[in-house]
């Protein structure tokens, strides 16, 4: 248990039954009536975000959320394939639970995979990695402009835009968080 006042980005609360994530919160001390706490939370499971006040003060539950550094191996089906770096013990988890981040997941990725009781909430890759671009249409000899974008296949099969200079077989790093290409990689 802990009180309102003691909120954190992160922190994982239960409420009526499931499992909510603190995405943003912000003390309100009102110049009439008590002060409130409002927060913005996100359902660990289906990933829905809400807006949520409580009373200053206030009890509520927290969940016990073991972080664990993992390496993806491999993917297994529609299951992917996950280590402990610590124990080396191999767990699997749903596609369903990886989502969108199967887009950037090369085999030795670092993630840290997010457990309560035993169940996998969530996987959190690091903000950027590094993926080499597969396939994309020659760029313009000459053309170093920022203006124009292409289509460009990286080796997870994922298609993203990326400026018109660079080539085939060039490494670059990809915001996991939205998708986007964010500069060439230093070999």
């Amino acid at each position: 248990m802990a009180t309102t006042n003691d909120l954190k980005n992160g922190m994982v609360l239960r409420i009526d039954n499931q499992l909510w994530s603190v995405v943003e919160f912000q003390h309100v001390k009102p110049g009439k009536g008590p002060a409130f706490v409002r927060t913005k939370i996100k359902n660990v499971l289906s990933g829905k975000i809400v807006d949520k006040t409580f009373n200053a003060g206030v009890k509520v539950e927290t969940a016990t959320v073991d972080r664990r550094d993992m390496t993806y191996l491999y993917q297994d089906g529609d299951d992917y394939v996950f280590m402990d770096s610590s124990t080396y013990d191999q767990i699997l988890v749903s596609g369903e639970t990886v989502g969108d981040l199967k887009n950037y997941m090369v085999e030795n990725q670092e993630a840290v995979v997010s457990m309560h009781e035993g169940n996998v909430l969530f996987v959190d890759l690091p903000p950027t990695v590094v993926l080499e671009i597969t396939y994309t249409e020659p760029g313009l000899q000459g053309d170093r402009s920022n203006a124009g974008t292409k289509p460009a296949t990286l080796e997870t099969g994922y298609e993203i835009q990326v400026p018109l200079f660079l080539d085939q077989g060039t490494k670059i790093k990809v915001d996991t968080r939205t998708g986007e290409y964010t500069g060439r990689a230093n070999d």
